[in-house]
């Protein structure tokens, strides 16, 4: 039990490290100019994080027995971050088999935390439960019904996609971990971080249209 404890702490350890540092890299990521070396690096490197971030919180809850909720946290924010990287990679609503794999593999995760919802209890606030949940069931189900977009219709909204599922991926992270930080201010050291998350994710992609009108006109 002993060597489990260590073993607990060492898992926590990185997870928080990795996390930590996934905002960091994160933030440089979202303030760097868009498809310079420095966005495409912080990128891949946030990624990478993510996946040290998302392992670590599955052995959490799995190995260790923590808040379930945690997964859902887990599974969305790695989730977006995966979709997001993908539809940039794609540029495209071309149904790809490693997409919609990982796309039903967070769905089964979302639908097994709902159906032990009861047993769990409610650790978090409520209002964070069912909105990240609510989220995460949204994203999925428009990644699984962009595929019957006709294509002259989906268009450039690739770009719009890719903003908003990194911001949203950033945030979700954010949201964690001043929710555990600061936990004498919830619900809203968990919801603030994604409201402007949001705000944030919605003037870039305003940005990014205007500028595709400015240049088309020119």
């Amino acid at each position: 039990m002993e060597s489990l404890s260590i073993i607990h702490k060492i898992n926590i350890a990185i997870h928080v490290a990795a996390g930590s540092l996934a905002l960091v890299v994160g933030l440089i990521a979202i303030i760097a100019s868009k498809g310079r070396k420095l966005h495409r690096l912080t990128g891949r490197l946030f990624l990478i994080l993510m996946t040290i971030v998302i392992l670590t919180g599955l052995i959490g809850v799995f190995v260790f027995g923590r808040n379930t909720f945690l997964l859902v946290i887990t599974v969305m924010s790695g989730y977006l971050a995966f979709s997001g990287y993908r539809v940039i990679k794609a540029k495209s609503n071309v149904p790809k088999f490693t997409d919609i794999f990982v796309c039903l593999i967070s769905l089964v995760s979302v639908l097994y935390f709902l159906y032990y919802f009861k047993s769990i209890g409610m650790i978090w606030s409520p209002v964070i439960i069912y909105s990240t949940v609510g989220y995460l069931l949204l994203m999925i189900v428009y990644d699984l019904g962009r595929y019957f977009i006709p294509t002259n219709i989906y268009g450039n909204l690739w770009i719009s996609e890719h903003i908003l599922k990194m911001v949203s991926a950033f945030t979700g992270l954010l949201s964690a971990f001043s929710g555990t930080v600061f936990p004498q201010y919830q619900p809203y050291s968990q919801f603030t971080p994604s409201i402007l998350g949001t705000l944030v994710a919605i003037c870039f992609i305003i940005a990014v249209h205007n500028r595709k009108k400015y240049v088309n006109v020119n």
